[in-house]
């Protein structure tokens, strides 16, 4: 006996099946409850609708909070910079890649290396000095690298990626 001896009917059920996945997994992700700061999508296994992560200050705050004192080029003195780990954001949404194309809401845009995103290296900044920042301060996001841990990370190349003003990421193969 055919549980479905019509093929329509199967092909409905199936339809039903995938779409009802699809909307499992993208409530993986809690909705944001305040302004999204930060889009990203691409290869990422944890979203929240539409195959894209939308998260808000809070949400990069509860990922964990990682501090960075440090010199800049863009900064006069030592600055200490607040954030979400790089590699602790890409691990929690799940990322898969090769690359991260960041931009910012000028449309400056930069590929960053996901081998950039290791312990003890580069976060990304909401709060400088303990204050939020401000679009005009370089907010609401700014990739900091911790310049000063070595001379790796002082170079044209690593300054160039060091975006501010960041609210989206795509993780590309």
């Amino acid at each position: 006996m055919l549980l479905f001896p019509d093929m329509r009917a199967a092909g409905t059920v199936l339809l039903l099946a995938a779409s009802l996945a699809g909307a499992a997994l993208a409530d993986d992700l809690p909705e944001p409850q305040g302004t999204v700061i930060l889009t990203v999508d691409g290869s990422i296994a944890v979203t929240n609708g539409e195959g894209k992560a939308r998260l808000d200050l809070e949400m990069l705050r509860d990922i964990g909070e990682t501090t960075i004192t440090t010199e800049t080029i863009w900064t006069a003195g030592t600055t200490e910079f607040t954030g979400v780990a790089l590699n602790d954001l890409l691990d929690y949404l799940g990322a898969e890649g090769q690359e991260i194309d960041a931009q910012a809401i000028n449309d400056y845009a930069v590929t960053v290396p996901i081998t950039d995103a290791v312990e003890g290296g580069p976060i990304l900044a909401y709060e400088m000095d303990g204050k939020t920042m401000s679009r005009r301060e370089k907010g609401p996001l700014w990739l900091i690298y911790p310049y000063g841990s070595s001379s790796a990370y002082r170079t044209e190349v690593i300054y160039a990626r060091s975006i501010w003003q960041l609210d989206r990421m795509t993780i590309r193969d």
